[in-house]
């Protein structure tokens, strides 16, 4: 059975990084399979370095059309590369987009992100849909901003984003800036949300260089694995899903404020005793 049929056929999968780039796993994944929502939150965890203690958002990343569908063609002189906005994608990522917001704690507010003031046709396009939809979701704050100023805006006050919805390439770029300020890759988790199917990852690739090292940050798998959990729950009904999610999340703080950290963090612990510590809180 090929590993997109397997994916469709259960209820979720849990992805390590795999494969020397993204164009050749996930993102043909991603496409095959319809997952077109990409959820990255940035949250400041305890005692990680972050840009600010109080960091609490979440990018909504449309995951299926943009520069990222690979359509280049060569010509005499140069490259062309064909980008595809749709109404349908614009819409459905945006009221992905405004649900969530609905459903956290805080100032529930959606920023679009985009360049309609230079991609007046595509990004126009994507932005015209967003402002639609917040129309029909009148109880959540909704605003829009330049990719560039948004860039800029969330090293300069970054406690002040709650839900950003934006487009493929714009989203890719953005959420590993905002991985950055709550402590880098290490600790970025991400899911690929389609209509019946999910995958869920690290943000961060495979690493081969330190392979074997011990040197890699298991913390953006475990929030994964959280995410997955708590996805389940919602979609399937299960409270236990739920209850193993905030475990985990509670077990992975305990143990930072315990003193562990790896060395990407400015810690000593290897991957697999920074696990077991993990581990042993979930237990007890």
């Amino acid at each position: 059975q090929s590993t997109p049929s397997t994916i469709r056929d259960s209820d979720a999968c849990l992805k390590a990084p795999v494969g020397d780039t993204a164009a050749e796993t996930i993102v043909k994944l991603r496409q095959m399979l319809n997952l077109y929502a990409n959820i990255r939150p940035s949250k400041s965890l305890p005692h990680v370095p972050s840009l600010r203690p109080d960091i609490d958002f979440v990018i909504v990343r449309e995951n299926t059309e943009c520069l990222y569908r690979g359509m280049e063609f060569e010509f005499e002189g140069g490259v062309v590369a064909l980008r595809t906005i749709t109404r349908k994608a614009s819409e459905r990522i945006a009221k992905y987009a405004f649900e969530l917001a609905e459903q956290r704690n805080g100032p529930r507010k959606v920023l679009a992100v985009h360049k309609s003031n230079v991609l007046r046709k595509s990004d126009g396009l994507f932005s015209q849909v967003c402002r639609e939809v917040s129309q029909i979701h009148p109880t959540i704050g909704f605003s829009e901003m330049l990719v560039d100023a948004a860039a800029m805006n969330l090293i300069r006050m970054p406690e002040t984003f709650d839900v950003i919805v934006t487009t493929n390439m714009y989203g890719d770029i953005l959420s590993d800036e905002a991985a950055q300020l709550v402590g880098g890759l290490g600790v970025a988790p991400s899911a690929n949300i389609g209509e019946s199917s999910a995958i869920f990852e690290p943000v961060h690739g495979a690493a081969p260089d330190i392979a074997g090292k011990g040197l890699a940050n298991p913390i953006a798998m475990l929030l994964t694995g959280a995410m997955m959990l708590e996805w389940l729950s919602k979609t399937r009904g299960d409270a236990a899903c739920a209850g193993g999610a905030s475990a985990i999340r509670s077990a992975v703080n305990l143990t930072l404020e315990g003193g562990l950290k790896t060395q990407d963090l400015g810690g000593a612990s290897t991957t697999s005793e920074f696990g077991s510590a993990v581990v042993s809180r979930l237990q007890s």
